[in-house]
């Protein structure tokens, strides 16, 4: 079969298609042809060293969506022919999604919904995954209640605000003017420019005085402009790689208003085919749909990886084998 392999640590001129054998299904696996696999910075971080995979060569690739081919004997639940989507692969200790086939463990794949379309599932796994744990789990979201989600036109961002939308929050999002229209398309109630002068004053506008829950990837910069926005006992769920700010000291608004900051991992969820499930029950019944911006075959990933790390787009990158 044809899999994207590294063998060395480096930029995305590392990444090469070679012919490899197709693996068999190990204890607990699925063998999947592959769909589709999103396109995400994680994987640029296991390519580049940032995350030491747990050996080379290895294929990335954390998402995958499509078809079950066989599975290890012992695997219930499971029949040829069923769909399937999954999430956290392609790290090293598990070969990845950018190939024609990958064997996933079966306690980080579902089944997926037969309303759902496998390029969209390929593509949702850690955005949408990491939107339901941040509002759901963390957030509590409910009904009736301010969602302000920054950079509403990302992968986390558009997912997070079509499943805050779907438990009927109000949902205020940042984005470049552009997403505008789509976001709104998509379940937000408001739209703000994030480079708005006057933000804070938008925000607060847009929420009747107070945002109640917050998904926040820039915790390099927003974590006093969170507290700022926030309602009474409202909560911060803080996503992304980049470091909380040093000047902020949790205090002056935060503490005033009892502001709950929790920060999390996707990989850190005790049962990853929880997230997995809810995601799919919404793209299934037409609650969530996952924007493809770009897609790319094999060849390609080089490119990919460069586009997910320096491109302005809305929605996912996807590999299709």
């Amino acid at each position: 079969m044809r899999a994207v392999r590294v063998s060395e640590h480096g930029g995305p001129e590392v990444l090469t298609v070679e012919e490899i054998d197709r693996p068999d299904p190990d204890e607990g696996e699925l063998l999947v042809e592959v769909a589709a696999a999103g396109v995400n910075p994680v994987d640029t971080y296991f390519r580049d060293g940032s995350y030491e995979p747990v050996g080379l060569p290895f294929t990335p690739g954390v998402d995958v969506a499509g078809t079950v081919v066989e599975m290890d004997d012992r695997v219930e639940g499971f029949e040829a022919g069923d769909r399937v989507f999954g999430v956290g692969i392609g790290n090293g200790e598990h070969q990845g999604a950018y190939a024609e086939y990958a064997t996933i463990p079966t306690d980080r794949v579902v089944h997926l919904p037969d309303g759902a379309d496998l390029q969209e599932a390929g593509a949702a796994g850690v955005a949408a995954c990491t939107a339901w744990r941040a509002l759901i789990d963390y957030a509590d979201l409910d009904p009736a209640e301010y969602c302000l989600v920054h950079g509403g036109s990302g992968g986390v961002g558009h997912a997070a605000v079509q499943i805050a939308d779907a438990v009927s929050a109000r949902v205020v999002t940042t984005a470049a003017p552009e997403y505008h229209e789509v976001l709104a398309d998509l379940g937000a109630e408001t739209a703000l420019d994030y480079d708005n002068g006057d933000l804070t004053d938008a925000v607060l506008e847009a929420s009747d005085g107070g945002v109640d829950a917050i998904l926040d990837h820039r915790l390099d910069s927003y974590l006093q402009f969170d507290a700022d926005v926030a309602a009474q006992n409202g909560r911060v769920v803080g996503i992304g790689e980049n470091a909380p700010n040093p000047a902020f000291t949790n205090d002056g608004a935060a503490r005033s208003k009892d502001v709950n900051y929790q920060f999390m991992l996707l990989f850190n969820a005790p049962d990853l085919r929880e997230p997995l499930r809810g995601v799919g029950h919404l793209m299934g019944i037409g609650e969530l749909s996952i924007e493809i911006a770009r897609t790319y075959d094999l060849d390609e990933a080089d490119l990919a990886h460069r586009d997910v790390m320096e491109e302005s787009y809305l929605g996912k990158l996807v590999v299709t084998p």
